[in-house]
């Protein structure tokens, strides 16, 4: 007697179920299916949806946003600028070769309104400033000879000497002395800073639409010899007192110029080019651009130095400098009208509020011979029908009902004799079925099947408004019991 062969692994066997099942299923195909629900008040959720829908579409997307128009941001872009004014301290006039840096008039500029001075700086040994750590001592031994440190003012000497003045003692160092803190004298430049003027002239091109434009009026008789900007009188005199820069910014000029900051001057161009070309002009804005309220990073300064000989020993005057940094910053976007992007906001804007091509796909007569018209087919999808299919399955009354109608399962009939064109015209409802291999009687012999049964009305589209009536005529099944108004088709011909 032959020994009994090993059964596999009932794990194996769970696995390999389910890879035939994932993989019968990879093959199968859905398409949606039609009913028609006569309910008032979904009715009105569904078309509040679509009105919602449509209204969006109609003034956000179409009228603020434009979305008809070809669009192009960043537009190349050349800033000029150029300050004019006088002022004084307390030991000197300054004019604008000495107060704004740099001085060649790019989009990014400074104008210093205080300074701190350290005069008539040598190489020597001197102390070092008390503002260095581990720079206080007492004695020698505190101080490391030729230990330089990043954030000091030279290279140690190893000696511990008084400070500048009091009774404190720092390290002795060589460098260029005597160092910052201890002989700088304050001046402050401001008080005549609110009056100088600043000319700001800006040119834009966008490529793609092969526009150009200016910010400066195109006259003859002096004009932005004698204008300053104004938003409604004059817009095309880009001229700006620096008092109304920073007023217009929110901030304090007095407080500003002591402390120094940064101030940024927006300039943007939105350009709707279907108008004409008088109609696309600059908008200016300005804000402060550091963070004021933040004491480790406000503020603005820089030092430079100014070097020169005295009696053969090089000199310099050292300068840190507070000031009001401008920013030219420019951007924008243009737009024009174009046929592909209204034609993808259109297409968007339709099928979002559900509009529904339904297709005849056939008519022709069926089993008895009657009539019947073909399944409609839902060329567009409706966002708002997934709200009212939720509502619909899940809140309604006899919602199992209306899900059964909903959903179907429907297999292709195996017919040995039929090729694959002809069982894709059964599928479709393209052609009349054959004859149903089943009849009323479960006993009746399979070799005589009854006609094909003649339904009163069109399965495609299914009415719900009553679901508790049957649905129709009996049709064919491979089991003859039917389970909560659920019919199954073999050959999957009744349901379409």
């Amino acid at each position: 007697m032959a020994a009994a062969e090993p059964k596999p692994p009932a794990g194996a066997a769970a696995a390999g179920r389910l890879a035939r099942g994932c993989w019968s299923a990879f093959w199968d195909y859905e398409t949606p299916k039609v009913i028609v629900v006569k309910n008032r008040r979904l009715g009105v959720v569904y078309r509040a949806v679509q009105l919602l829908i449509l209204l969006y579409f109609v003034w956000y997307v179409f009228i603020v946003q434009k979305s008809y128009q070809d669009s192009e941001t960043g537009p190349e872009s050349s800033v000029i600028t150029k300050v004019k004014g006088i002022t004084f301290s307390e030991r000197k006039v300054w004019d604008v070769e000495e107060y704004v840096k740099p001085p060649e008039g790019g989009s990014v500029f400074s104008i210093i309104t205080r300074i701190e001075v350290t005069p008539s700086q040598t190489l020597g040994t001197c102390p070092e400033s008390v503002r260095v750590s581990n720079a206080s001592c007492d004695t020698d031994e505190d101080c490391v000879a030729e230990q330089l440190d990043m954030l000091g003012s030279g290279l140690r000497t190893g000696r511990c000497v008084p400070y500048y003045q009091g009774s404190a003692k720092t390290c002795e160092v060589w460098g260029w002395c005597p160092v910052e803190d201890g002989a700088s004298v304050s001046q402050f430049l401001g008080k005549m800073a609110p009056n100088f003027t600043i000319l700001i002239k800006n040119s834009i091109h966008y490529p793609k639409f092969q526009f150009s434009k200016g910010n400066i009026e195109h006259r003859k008789d002096g004009y932005l010899k004698r204008c300053t900007f104004d938003e409604v009188s004059d817009p095309y005199c880009p001229i700006f007192k620096l008092g109304f820069i920073v007023e217009q910014a929110g901030e304090n000029f007095t407080e500003l110029a002591h402390t120094g900051g940064v101030i940024g001057v927006i300039i943007n161009w939105d350009c709707d080019l279907d108008l004409s070309a008088s109609k696309c002009n600059p908008k200016y804005s300005f804000r402060r651009l550091d963070p004021k309220h933040v004491p480790a990073s406000s503020g603005y300064n820089f030092r430079f130095a100014k070097y020169y000989k005295v009696n053969g020993s090089a000199t310099r005057t050292l300068i840190k400098a507070y000031g009001i940094r401008i920013d030219v910053i420019v951007h924008g976007q243009a737009g024009k009208f174009s046929l592909i992007p209204t034609i993808i906001n259109l297409a968007t804007a339709l099928t979002s509020i559900g509009v529904v091509r339904r297709c005849m796909l056939g008519m022709g007569g069926l089993g008895c011979g009657g009539g019947l018209l073909g399944p409609h087919v839902s060329v567009l999808l409706a966002q708002g029908s997934f709200l009212c299919d939720w509502i619909l399955l899940t809140f309604m009354n006899k919602n199992k009902v209306y899900s059964h109608k909903k959903f179907d399962k429907v297999c292709t009939p195996r017919r040995s004799s039929g090729s694959w064109p002809v069982t894709l015209a059964l599928v479709l409802g393209q052609a009349p079925p054959p004859p149903c291999p089943c009849s009323a009687d479960p006993g009746q012999s399979l070799a005589a099947p009854p006609p094909w049964p003649c339904p009163a009305s069109a399965p495609s589209e299914q009415m719900a408004d009553t679901p508790e009536q049957t649905v129709g005529p009996e049709l064919c099944a491979s089991e003859p019991s039917r389970q909560d108004s659920t019919l199954t088709d073999p050959r999957g011909l009744a349901q379409l």
